[in-house]
């Protein structure tokens, strides 16, 4: 029963739909006590030969009554009672997707998509049923089985209904015994669903590189192992939940039997007449759905009892990253990096060391180095995706960065990241994603300054092109420009490009870059890059390598320096110059055919 203590808060935010469905209940109980003594009542009537047409009439007006009022009864508690198990599931979705859009990156490492998805859909629906049907089944079963024994008692024998209840207490001993049971196979059902959810979704998101490499044919036999083991933990619950309703069914069996052999000898004995016996035969069969409901109910708590704890582990995880903070306004001003050590969380290895500089207002600052050098640390660090152990690590505007709002600071930045995401929708909705009513002269403007306007009205649809899932129809320059454009669209006061140029050639960088210092006066500009060219034209670059800053200073100081960048640099610029002078020979070659 602890998942109804668990839940204590949503029923008495609902107490009134929930007393009135019970108010319901009795009555639909009520009303069902009538047919059986009606039908007693003939029985001895005819028996006694002194039922008249008349009292026939009587009798058939009042079943007809009690039918009609039965189904007005069970219509509204239905409407009350699925109405506000319904809501429950709604504010549970709602809460669970607040706390999944609250959480930092590093909830996201160590859970995987599919997981949280069942935890979304199963785990809720299973809780739903719980506030819902499991309300149903334990007042139906103590309303309508503790009205039919009461009546069974007072209006006909209590001798009787005693003999007829003895196999009950067998059944909640085992009844209790298989809830156990059932609990415990529920919570690996669930998990291997979570599994196989990981699976669809990865496969799904992967499946080119799956054809490329030829790996369906594996990817099936992982995918049909993961799903027979579902198949085999739902088959343990499901041998579970089948003992419930022929344990029932064999207790009912045994109190019929007892009912007929101490009831014949009663009626042998004028104790009761043959109606009553009918009639408490009858109530006996009334007896089997308030003790099968009883069974069900024992189901469904522990199903919901075991998919609100998954719930709750999830609803009761910490964000690492703090939410505290001194100021609300936004910042402004300069940033500051003073990193003496950091490492990812459950992350051993330093992933930044000895980390010093400063990015003026208004200025461009670029950051390059190996892949793994650690740039797009410093700028997760920046975003607040992570926090360094010393609030002092990165200030702005003179204030340590976790002082802020986290909301307003990240309303500071355009980012676009390495791994640009775009939305199954159309181009525009993707561009204006920060402010849908953004006019269309607007949107065209941002997508010019990232030089995929004409690209977009190269398109059947224009700006109304779906892109498909994750922009699965464009290139991957497309993507990124398009990710560009939605960054730019904002007008941050800090852009972020972290290496958001590696998919388009040098002629389409240098027109971006161009575009964004052009429009960008007096803002500052973030950028890290593999392409030294990218950087070329910053106020400020930072070589890194191996999580801390090995050179710095201007393009003209880093190549009169003669160290990693001017190496770097010569070989791209040499590169860039022999794939400019091909494309030349290759079109000369096709002029002279």
């Amino acid at each position: 029963m602890k998942v109804f203590k668990d839940l204590g808060w949503f029923f008495r935010q609902e107490k009134s739909s929930y007393i009135f469905g019970v108010v319901m209940l009795i009555l639909v109980a009520l009303m069902e006590l009538i047919p059986p003594q009606i039908i007693g009542r003939v029985i001895d009537g005819i028996t006694m030969e002194t039922l008249t047409p008349r009292g026939l009439g009587a009798f058939i007006g009042i079943l007809l009554a009690a039918a009609v009022l039965t189904y007005i009864f069970r219509y509204y508690w239905r409407i009350l009672i699925f109405g506000a198990s319904n809501r429950l599931g709604r504010i549970l979705r709602e809460r669970m997707y607040t706390k999944f859009s609250y959480m930092s990156p590093y909830f996201y490492q160590e859970r995987r998509t599919g997981d949280l998805m069942a935890h979304a859909t199963n785990d809720i629906r299973a809780v739903q049923m719980t506030a819902g049907a499991g309300i149903l089944t334990i007042a139906d079963s103590i309303i309508t089985g503790g009205a039919v024994l009461i009546t069974m008692a007072v209006t006909i024998s209590p001798e009787l209904t005693l003999i007829a209840m003895i196999p009950l207490p067998f059944m909640v001993v085992l009844t209790s015994y298989y809830g156990t049971l059932l609990n415990r196979g529920f919570r690996k059902a669930q998990a291997a669903f979570s599994e196989l959810n990981d699976k669809s979704q990865e496969s799904i998101a992967g499946i080119k590189v799956t054809k490329t490499f030829g790996y369906e044919k594996s990817d099936q036999e992982d995918f049909k192992a993961l799903s027979d083991d579902v198949v085999e933990k739902n088959l343990k619950v499901s041998k579970v939940d089948a003992l419930f309703d022929p344990t029932i069914m064999l207790v009912i069996g045994a109190s019929y039997f007892l009912s007929i052999i101490f009831g014949a000898q009663m009626v042998l004995s004028d104790e009761i007449t043959l109606g009553q016996l009918i009639t408490f035969t009858t109530y006996l069969g009334m007896m089997v759905w308030p003790l099968l409901a009883l069974g069900w109910f024992f189901n469904l708590v522990q199903r919901g009892r075991a998919s609100y704890e998954r719930i709750e582990e999830i609803m009761q995880t910490e964000n690492d990253i703090g939410q505290e903070y001194m100021i609300e306004d936004a910042p402004d001003g300069d940033i500051e990096f003073d990193i003496g050590a950091f490492n990812f969380p459950g992350n051993g290895e330093t992933a930044l060391r000895d980390i010093s500089f400063e990015i003026k207002k208004g200025h461009t600052v670029g950051i390059v180095g190996r892949t793994g050098s650690g740039k797009s640390a410093l700028i997760r660090l920046l975003l607040r995706e992570f926090d360094t152990n010393n609030p002092e690590d990165i200030t702005y505007g003179g204030e340590a960065l976790r002082d802020y709002n986290i909301v307003n600071l990240r309303a500071q930045f355009g980012y676009v990241p390495q791994d640009h995401f775009l939305f199954s929708t159309t181009i525009r909705d993707n561009i204006a994603f920060a402010d849908p009513g953004l006019d269309d002269e607007v949107i065209h403007e941002a997508a010019r300054l990232a030089n995929i306007h004409e690209d977009i009205l190269g398109f059947p649809d224009g700006y109304d092109t779906v892109v498909g899932e994750r922009g699965v129809s464009l290139s991957g320059g497309q993507k990124q420009r398009i990710s560009i454009a939605r960054a730019l669209i904002t007008n941050p006061e800090v852009l972020i490009l972290d290496d958001s140029l590696s998919a388009v050639d040098a002629q389409t960088e240098a027109t971006i870059l161009e575009n964004i210092s052009r429009v960008r006066h007096g803002k500052t500009n973030i950028i890290t890059a593999h392409r030294m060219s990218a950087v070329s034209k910053a106020d400020q670059i930072i070589v890194m390598d191996r999580g801390t800053i090995v050179e710095r200073g201007t393009h003209s100081e880093l190549l009169a320096r003669g160290g990693w960048y001017h190496d770097t640099y010569s070989q791209q610029a040499l590169r860039q110059s022999l794939t400019e002078e091909l494309d030349d020979l290759v079109k000369g070659d096709e002029g002279d055919e």
